[in-house]
């Protein structure tokens, strides 16, 4: 990158330099000939002046006026175009025969010529001639053009100094950013590109920031997920085990209601392994709400058998037509399953399973047991939550924008999901 900078800095300040040189030393070229004209033509009439009293008195002039350098050279011609005197060709060229029959004169390949008439009232008597070769003219010049170089070549020494100092302010943060998106593929999350003083480059560092920071609380989220969830999949697996263990053992215990039973151990772990899935993998827009009075019904279908089984009572009620709160039923279904399965293992008693109305913009699902309850702790988070899965039913919660929270004596969870779609909480997988 700063080889480029250098290169298209340097490539548009020279051609800066040859569309504004070019037209210069065209016109430095025109303008010094054009003096130079102006000169000899001074030379010219000034010498027709000095000569005129001799001409006309037919006499040869001593002397010309010298020119104001050696390369000027000065020549009298008579009226038959023959050099009188000077330095000049021995007969007149083609500028002194056009004064002589009063034509313009035009100057010779190779030479600058200014001619002056001496006339005697409206007769041409002489011609004065004063000539300079162009090569004297180009000499001048020479210096000029190689100054205009010189110059030219310390102002792109200057642009490839600036432009270096430039590419390397430029590429350095980029080179860093480089640097920096490659620690994030290689897993460093902890990138965080510092401010370059650049607002479009500072931009990008911000951007890729806080795309570090999305990445690195995403992979938090989803190891925390799957160290929640393995606890919903342990849990059936485990009974199932112990089941068909019990069976292996005492032949006698393999009764078509341990089949049927095992049967539904498997049936519930899938749905828990596809809800798990869906709930990993939806976002909050995309997901299908939930319908109170279905999601009770499952409720009571599931886990009353269950509880029935293990002796224990199971009631479901709701409170008048409560509307359906705008929440993830995959969600709902496995916060309700968290909750009742902690009451089945770890509560006690009668477990009940109410819906109810919370304020004019919330719904409460409620899961009361006669045990000792969940301690508050674990609802937070304070502890960590893993023990019995209400950690992954808190997570389910906060994602739908809802809460949990329990009391004790008698051992209340609930359930409170807004009526309205709230903000968006912290998506399961991503930020």
């Amino acid at each position: 990158m700063r080889r480029r900078i250098v290169r298209l800095a340097l490539v548009a300040v020279a051609v800066a330099l040859v569309m504004f040189g070019v037209p210069l030393a065209v016109g430095l070229e025109r303008y010094t000939v054009a003096q130079q004209r102006e000169s000899l033509q001074r030379i010219a009439d000034f010498a027709a002046r000095s000569v005129y009293d001799d001409v006309v008195d037919h006499r040869v002039p001593a002397r010309l006026p010298d020119g104001p350098d050696d390369d000027t050279a000065v020549a009298l011609y008579d009226e038959e175009g023959d050099l009188t005197t000077g330095d000049g060709p021995p007969a007149g060229d083609e500028d002194v025969d056009r004064v002589l029959d009063r034509g313009l004169s035009s100057s010779p390949p190779g030479q600058l010529v200014a001619v002056a008439p001496v006339t005697d009232g409206d007769d041409v008597i002489a011609v004065v001639r004063a000539s300079r070769p162009t090569s004297a003219t180009w000499s001048g010049l020479v210096p000029l053009y190689l100054g205009m170089l010189a110059l030219a070549g310390l102002v792109l020494v200057a642009v490839w100094a600036l432009a270096m100092r430039l590419a390397g302010h430029l590429s350095a943060p980029l080179e860093s950013m480089a640097r920096d998106a490659a620690r994030l593929g290689e897993g460093d999350f902890g990138v965080r590109p510092a401010a370059t003083g650049i607002s479009e480059l500072d931009r990008v560092g911000s951007a890729l920031g806080d795309t570090a920071g999305r990445l690195d609380d995403l992979l938090a989220r989803e190891r925390a997920f799957s160290a929640e969830a393995s606890h919903q999949l342990r849990t059936p697996l485990a009974g199932l085990r112990l089941r068909l263990e019990s069976a292996l053992d005492d032949p006698r215990l393999l009764r078509p209601a341990t089949v049927e039973d095992g049967l539904a151990s498997v049936d519930r772990l899938e749905r828990t392994i596809d809800e798990l899935l869906l709930l990993a993998r939806e976002r909050r827009r995309d997901a299908v709400p939930v319908e109170l009075a279905r999601l009770l019904e499952e409720a009571e279908s599931e886990w009353g058998d269950r509880l029935a089984r293990a002796g224990r009572a199971f009631s479901v009620s709701r409170d008048g037509a409560l509307p359906d709160p705008p929440a993830s039923a995959a969600a709902v279904r496995q916060i309700l399953g968290v909750l009742l399965d902690n009451a089945l293992q770890h509560g006690a008693g009668a477990v009940a399973l109410t819906a109810r109305e919370a304020g004019p913009d919330a719904v409460a699902l409620d899961v009361a047991d006669e045990g000792p309850g969940v301690p508050e702790d674990e609802l937070s988070g304070a502890d960590g939550g893993t023990g019995l899965g209400v950690a992954l039913a808190r997570r389910l919660a906060e994602a739908e924008g809802g809460r949990l929270t329990a009391s004790r004596s008698p051992s209340v969870v609930t359930l409170l999901l807004p009526l309205e779609a709230a903000r968006p909480g912290p998506s399961l997988t991503s930020p």
